[in-house]
């Protein structure tokens, strides 16, 4: 076994309390926390986002550039959204608790929670994974590129990406005004190859106890 870690010291920790390793918090009900290298010094090619969310809350279109990602869902139901760069599609798959669904490392994809007390899991294979955001992918380009590169108003797409915010990880974003407009015609083509199967929502401490956090 080939590993720099030193498995005699005192200070090697095996054992965490990813409650006590908050990531990003939106409200109450829609927050990520984290376990990484950072937290537990053991790990080695392994890290993960304890993810709770609200029905149709979403993390927010991304890509990781150094990891694979497996979603695993312990209550509620989730719609995981991934862009196929080889066939130039979006494949939506909608997992329920014990499905999971596999993100290649690389792609850009999003998941939109479909029930109120959502909980999954998202498992990396990297000690810490690495992240870009649609958000920041659209407020640090500069608007002069985006208008010159795609023959557009450089004023229009400024109006255009100025409600945006930097890293905003679950959107929406809570000063968006929702215009009644749905959710569905983005999962035209949702796949679930099990028929959700309809699991009952599993009570959990951060839902029953909100003002815990």
């Amino acid at each position: 076994m080939d590993s720099s870690i030193d498995y005699t010291s005192p200070s090697t920790h095996f054992t965490y309390d990813v409650n006590k390793s908050p990531f990003f918090k939106k409200d109450n009900y829609n927050f990520m926390n984290i376990l990484g290298i950072q937290q537990l010094n053991t790990l080695e090619n392994t890290s993960l986002l304890d993810i709770f969310l609200s029905a149709d809350n979403n993390i927010e279109p991304h890509y990781h550039p150094n990891a694979a990602e497996l979603v695993y869902c312990i209550s509620g139901a989730i719609t995981v959204s991934i862009l196929n760069p080889f066939t130039k599609q979006f494949q939506h798959y909608a997992i329920t608790p014990g499905q999971v669904a596999n993100i290649p490392q690389g792609w850009w994809h999003y998941q939109m929670a479909t029930e109120d007390r959502t909980h999954i899991l998202a498992i990396f294979n990297a000690p810490t994974p690495e992240v870009i955001l649609g958000s920041d992918i659209l407020k640090l380009t500069p608007s002069s590129i985006m208008a010159y590169t795609y023959g557009m108003d450089k004023n229009q797409w400024k109006k255009a990406i100025a409600p945006v915010l930097p890293s905003t990880y679950i959107g929406p974003q809570k000063s968006w005004n929702k215009t009644g407009d749905s959710n569905a015609q983005n999962y035209a083509n949702t796949f679930n190859q099990y028929g959700n199967p309809g699991y009952t929502i599993q009570e959990f401490d951060p839902y029953n106890n909100p003002t815990n956090l």
